[in-house]
């Protein structure tokens, strides 16, 4: 069984990891990244390898210098809770290939499409969780007024 502090030392190493790989991905050495956030080199190197906690203030820092969302570091740090398009949306924010106006206008055509999908999910499923029912088709009708019989129809 973990006790807290292996948690506690578990997200410490995830962020570092998570960092030190975005930090590779970007082809950014650690000195690099360590002025572009404004820290120490022996600082940021200490974050990678799970041995600091730095601030909330400290990781957004870092963020921007990797080019990524503050968010995706927080849920890495354990601040925050990773929320739904989280992933999609850091891929997104760290792309080098995209200006920041062109990610900001894919991440609001984004969040648009969810909402526009979380609209219709309750339409598509009834709100007492049974199954929907398929839509009803009246039954034909026959010229005298009654209802159509098999025989009827064939």
């Amino acid at each position: 069984m973990k006790e807290p502090l292996d948690t506690v030392a578990d997200a410490g190493h995830r962020l570092g990891d998570y960092i030190r790989e975005q930090r590779r991905s970007n082809q950014i050495s650690l000195r690099q990244l360590a002025s572009l956030a404004g820290v120490s080199n022996p600082y940021l190197s200490q974050i990678e390898r799970g041995l600091r906690k730095p601030s909330a203030e400290i990781l957004q820092q870092i963020a921007k210098g990797l080019r990524v969302s503050a968010e995706a570091l927080y849920v890495q740090a354990g601040i925050l809770e990773q929320r739904e398009g989280g992933v999609v949306r850091d891929v997104i924010s760290s792309d080098e290939g995209l200006t920041d106006r062109q990610k900001h206008v894919l991440l609001e055509i984004y969040d648009s499409f969810r909402k526009e999908n979380a609209a219709l999910a309750p339409a598509a499923a009834p709100a007492d969780g049974s199954s929907p029912t398929t839509p009803h088709t009246p039954a034909p009708v026959t010229s005298a007024g009654g209802t159509a019989s098999q025989e009827d129809l064939a």
